[in-house]
């Protein structure tokens, strides 16, 4: 019998074991779905730092085994303002001994490739490794993702982690983009060598989703927060962060349904999940554009009511001014949501105009206004472009689809590298 695949994931957080967030769920479904596919996967990260149910353990796969490497940060570390320190000093120090766990099973012979997230794998990069290495970005926000400039304070803070990301990407054998939309932006801050970028996009659990919540889950969120079902729901969900762009958000609502207008003659509500430090601006720009009646802030909310309203929402709504590939974006469109979304990140990739949404240049709150005018005046159309979300996530988006890609990239960088037994270490790039 031959043996299995095996894959050593190196990454500095990990859904359930360290929270909830985009990396942190992207690196747990990785995990699970390549396990399923009768990968042996080893998993370096932190120690858990959040207590979690047995039954809900995601990697009780007897193919899954965690190796705890110690994060060591500074006191008061994660609080509001010590993101970049923490960032660009205690995360590197772990990458590096992350990534010499990981280098040492390849010099052991005991996993075939090595698959980093950002500079959690930095310690694998210097100098040539026994097996291929891959490189996942995730958002680049240290460089400023999308953004075309960054704030002085910021690009400053982050110069380290930027060094450590690179040196990364000089030694990986591949580099992923999660969306073909966003290669330029990896092309532009990590200057890849030709064929080193291949797109697989982050990717949704259609069976989690449809476990979480139904219609029947979504007519009763409404009813607990007296919302009729006649009633049009805008959806936004997020961090209340100023990069959301939800401000911009409320004075283009507050355009759309101006007295004597479509949306002003039916009854709706904007609907925002989500918590952070922005939530004062935004709840002003709500009152200086009159539509605070129609507004509920539900703050930060479980995964069973998150999606419970993405089932009671009409459209979702994510008028950002920059992105990575948006996991929230998916979930709405798992959920057969049509979307109204900004031309920032992997959102191109995700909705089409015409299709399942509107798309708008970000930063333009008459676009976004013109956009909800023109999605309530064919409001008919709301439940076909929502079944077209769920068909592209379908196709396009679903785990299944991705991990088959994922394996396939792995075999054939093992492949390459037998072929090459020094690896691609002599098709490195020039130091940067």
């Amino acid at each position: 019998m031959p043996q299995p695949l095996r894959v050593a994931v190196v990454s500095r957080a990990v859904m359930p074991l360290h929270g909830v967030g985009g990396l942190e769920r992207s690196v747990r479904d990785l995990v699970r779905h390549l396990a399923d596919r009768g990968v042996v996967v080893t998993l370096i990260v932190p120690p858990a730092t959040v207590a979690y149910r047995a039954p809900l353990d995601p990697f009780a796969s007897p193919r899954i085994t965690i190796r705890p490497v110690r994060y060591v940060t500074f006191p008061f570390a994660n609080r509001s303002g010590t993101t970049i320190l923490d960032r660009s000093t205690a995360y590197l120090f772990y990458g590096w001994r992350a990534g010499r766990l990981a280098r040492q099973l390849a010099a052991t012979g005991q996993v075939d490739i090595v698959h980093g997230f950002g500079a959690s794998v930095l310690g694998a990069a210097g100098g040539s490794l026994a097996v291929p290495l891959v490189l996942n970005p995730q958002g680049l926000e240290e460089f400023g993702a999308t953004a075309l400039r960054q704030t002085p304070g910021k690009r400053a803070g982050y110069a380290p982690l930027r060094w450590a990301v690179r040196r990364v990407a000089r030694a990986a054998d591949r580099i992923i983009a999660t969306d073909h939309a966003l290669e330029p932006m990896v092309a532009r801050h990590l200057r890849p060598r030709p064929d080193q970028v291949v797109t697989i996009p982050n990717g949704i659990d259609l069976l989690e989703v449809s476990s979480l919540a139904g219609p029947t889950e979504g007519s009763l969120i409404r009813q607990r927060h007296g919302i009729s079902p006649g009633e049009l729901v805008l959806l936004s969900v997020g961090r209340l962060e100023h990069n959301k762009g939800l401000d911009l958000l409320a004075s283009a609502v507050g355009r759309a349904a101006r007295p004597g207008s479509l949306l002003s003659a039916i009854g709706w509500r904007w609907v925002i999940v989500g918590a952070g430090p922005f939530r004062s601006s935004i709840e002003s720009a709500v009152r200086e554009n009159n539509i605070d009646r129609h507004t509920l802030f539900t703050g930060r909310s479980v995964d069973s009511d998150l999606h419970a309203w993405y089932e009671a929402a009409s459209i979702y709504v994510h008028p950002t001014r920059y992105e990575g590939s948006s996991l929230v974006t998916l979930e709405a469109m798992a959920h057969r949501r049509p979307v109204i979304a900004t031309r920032a990140g992997g959102l191109p990739d995700k909705v089409r105009p015409g299709v399942n949404g509107w798309l708008v240049e970000p930063d333009s709150p008459d676009l976004l206004a013109a956009a909800l005018e023109e999605m309530t005046a064919q409001s008919a159309r709301l439940p076909q472009m929502g079944a077209e979300s769920r068909r592209i996530v379908e196709q396009e988006f679903a785990w299944p689809v991705l991990v088959q890609r994922q394996i396939a990239l792995y075999e054939e960088l093992i492949e390459l590298h037998a072929r090459t037994p020094s690896g691609a270490a002599d098709q490195r790039a020039p130091r940067l």
